[in-house]
């Protein structure tokens, strides 16, 4: 029997046409602890700033942590699937950061986690996890001392 997947039956899902805020976690190879560094930091927030011009992927707001990163991101109509734009910052970012720290192996696990993000309520919830991420990692005592994070796009519901 053929389930009837009509309009009236998935009105609590949001169509995906209208470019949905994406939130992201890529970690580390076996969880190496390098990204907490100014270098990392300048290398993403570059990568991810130009994103929006070479990929059609605008990048909001993002954590670097020692790690792992968090990260919120939008496509563009006629922007690369997900995993086609994932692959292309991470290894564009692991081969700069692995010169610029000089590292040998790789940089980033293999997967990664995504969620569309269903509403203003589930965007706040999840920055405030990113932003106080380095706070209960005991990293610093505020936020606002965390010095690897930024916002390059405004990303608002």
């Amino acid at each position: 029997m053929t389930e009837d997947y009509s309009e009236q039956h998935l009105a609590h899902v949001p169509s995906f046409r209208r470019s949905p805020i994406v939130f992201f976690t890529v970690a580390t190879h076996e969880r190496k602890q390098i990204l907490a560094d100014a270098r990392c930091h300048e290398i993403l927030h570059g990568l991810w700033e130009r994103s929006a011009e070479k990929d059609d992927w605008y990048v909001g707001q993002y954590v670097v942590m020692p790690d792992h990163v968090h990260l919120f991101a939008r496509p563009a109509s006629q922007a690369d699937l997900i995993k086609d734009w994932v692959k292309m910052w991470k290894s564009v970012s692991a081969r700069a950061i692995v010169s610029a720290l000089g590292l040998d192996g790789a940089l980033w696990q293999a997967d990664y986690f995504d969620r569309y993000l269903r509403s203003s309520e589930s965007y706040r919830e999840k920055w405030f996890y990113m932003q106080n991420n380095p706070v209960r990692a005991g990293l610093v005592s505020q936020v606002s001392e965390w010095p690897y994070q930024g916002k390059i796009h405004d990303l608002s519901f």
